[in-house]
């Protein structure tokens, strides 16, 4: 990606090197355990438990500690975020939504509290609808190389904008939406809900890619290339065949890696959220 004429965000909380304590009754709540049993590699919606998840945020102290130094890596997160804010901002103004609120970066390390329970690196990146934050471990770029063979910058980027994605649709109110009918329906509905959640989410991806290039030139060649084989690699399909050995589409929460490629694509082709609307989509 081409940044180096990128402003960069004033939204990044670092919490890097900080100790999380816990107030209260001192230990880790019961929705820190639910999380922890949805979490996947990334794209968690930690909305989906948030009901069960009770006052556990409430019990834990502010993180404390010398915030670590910044590195090139949290430059260019925060490059990314700047960026994002800039195309949605852009999207929301040309559609009539009003000002786009921008959301906080926080990085973190182990653990750290949220709104939506205690977040953990296992977890993987995700986004709290309850503060309005987005949540990353900077480790989580290295296991994208190493484990899922998802190396490059926007392979990188990819999942930044995936994450501030869910914060587009909070903000357009889909996360509300979603939690109400999620309650209606059996699991099976619920998955499928959550499947639609985040593919929509892989396509506004797409536009602000789209955004991106169109309005400062960011991508080089091969960039896309890194989105869609990062998008490939954390599909339900690809990723429950290396845990357990089988497929089981009934549990799948964010669709198959041919889903998720085509969503991504099909948002960067058109640059327009018109065309994500996964939730009246006759197929995925």
């Amino acid at each position: 990606m081409r940044l180096d004429n990128s402003r960069e965000s004033q939204n990044v909380e670092d919490r890097r090197g900080r100790r999380m304590s816990m107030g209260g009754r001192g230990k880790i709540g019961i929705g820190t355990i639910v999380l922890a049993l949805v979490a996947v590699y990334f794209g968690v919606d930690p909305n989906v438990v948030l009901q069960t998840i009770g006052g556990d945020a409430e019990t834990q102290s502010p993180a404390s500690g010398t915030p670590a130094a910044p590195t090139a890596e949290t430059l260019f997160v925060s490059k990314i975020l700047a960026d994002t804010e800039d195309a949605w901002s852009t999207v929301f103004q040309q559609k009539g939504w009003g000002n786009y609120q921008q959301p906080k970066l926080v990085l973190f390390n182990g653990a750290t509290p949220t709104a939506c329970g205690t977040g953990q690196s296992a977890m993987g990146p995700f986004y709290c609808p309850g503060d309005s934050k987005v949540y990353l471990d900077l480790s989580f770029f290295q296991q994208m190389a190493q484990e899922l063979q998802s190396p490059g910058d926007f392979a990188q980027a990819y999942v930044i904008a995936h994450e501030v994605a869910h914060h587009v649709q909070h903000m357009l109110g889909v996360t509300d939406q979603v939690a109400q009918l999620r309650q209606r329906g059996n699991a099976t509905a619920a998955n499928q809900l959550s499947v639609k959640v985040e593919l929509q989410a892989d396509c506004f991806a797409g536009v602000w890619a789209n955004h991106s290039d169109s309005q400062r030139n960011t991508l080089e060649e091969g960039d896309i290339e890194e989105a869609l084989n990062a998008a490939s690699a954390i599909g339900d399909d690809r990723l429950q065949q290396r845990s357990q050995g089988q497929i089981v589409p009934d549990s799948f929460t964010h669709g198959t890696s041919a889903q998720r490629v085509n969503w991504f694509r099909r948002g960067f082709s058109s640059g327009d959220t018109a065309q994500c609307d996964t939730f009246s989509a006759t197929s995925l």
